[in-house]
């Protein structure tokens, strides 16, 4: 026992008053197993409940990752005492320091306030469906700094919590679990309009992901420089799959059109040449 506590006491670092034993790397160890079991079993309590609760898990998520930098911060402060440093000595020694880093790292920070808006505020959760700069991702986590989403080409992405706050983001969460959306298609000239709908509605109503299916809707838009041009507009829940339902009811569409001899249009361009009177008198004189 004597020789475990020589053991614990054994300096492997004196510098003038300061000191760093055995006994100061144990008890760090120490800090860092007990923070990351209270994590853990803090993490497998609050989604339990949310499990049983049925509660929102986007907003387990939240306040799991707010008390776990509370947490590490507190563990982060003991560990600091413990090889000597004073939490409250250090912060005040190096407020002019801090200043200078924090106009360093101002983009850094707003992300980091960002975040705890974010997960504070619970605008945006996990498995929220978002657009950003006309991207469609799904955020699988959010951290202090980032959040991590997944974008419809199955790309993971990283994105600074300042983008999400400080630009204008559309949640398509937030809304009903059906969402409307829209398919243009233009016809040539000639075409029958009254067949044009009904295909234009049997091709959309064929797809299984389509809700709603009383409110597919057909409309005439315009009369276009070389066609027709009609707009479907119908009703889905799958939100982050649209862009394959798209493409799935404008393959039935040509299948339609095909079957009922309705033609797609190629962009047209008249050009008109203008001959010359003068030069044309000239050459026949």
């Amino acid at each position: 026992m004597e020789a475990f506590s020589k053991f614990l006491e054994f300096e492997l670092i004196h510098i003038a008053d300061y000191k760093v034993r055995v006994y100061s790397l144990v008890t760090i160890l120490i800090i860092l197993l007990v923070t990351k079991a209270v994590l853990f079993i803090i993490k497998k309590t609050l989604f339990r409940q949310s499990g049983a609760n049925k509660l929102d898990k986007g907003n387990t998520w939240a306040l799991f990752q707010i008390i776990k930098y509370i947490v590490w911060v507190i563990a982060t402060a003991f560990i600091l005492e413990t090889i000597g440093i004073q939490v409250t000595v250090l912060i005040a020694g190096s407020a002019a320091l801090l200043v200078g880093i924090g106009l360093g790292l101002q983009q850094t920070f707003n992300d980091v306030i960002s975040g705890i808006i974010l997960l504070s505020e619970r605008s945006i959760k996990v498995d929220d469906i978002l657009q950003i700069d006309g991207d469609i991702v799904k955020i699988q986590s959010i951290g202090l700094r980032t959040s991590k989403g997944l974008n419809r080409d199955e790309i993971s992405i990283i994105i600074p919590n300042s983008l999400i706050t400080n630009n204008k983001v559309i949640n398509w969460s937030h809304q009903s679990k059906r969402t409307r959306f829209k398919v243009d298609v233009g016809v040539a000239y000639g075409s029958d309009v009254d067949l044009v709908i009904k295909s234009l509605e049997e091709s959309t109503l064929e797809h299984s992901e389509v809700s709603n299916r009383e409110h597919v809707e057909v409309r005439f838009l315009n009369f276009g420089n070389s066609s027709l041009d009609f707009q479907i507009l119908f009703y889905s829940e799958n939100i982050f799959g649209i862009d394959r339902i798209k493409s799935d009811i404008r393959k039935n569409i040509n299948r339609k059109f095909t079957e009922n001899n309705i033609t797609i249009p190629f962009p047209q361009m008249d050009l008109h040449l203008k001959s010359n009177d003068t030069d044309l008198a000239r050459k026949n004189s």
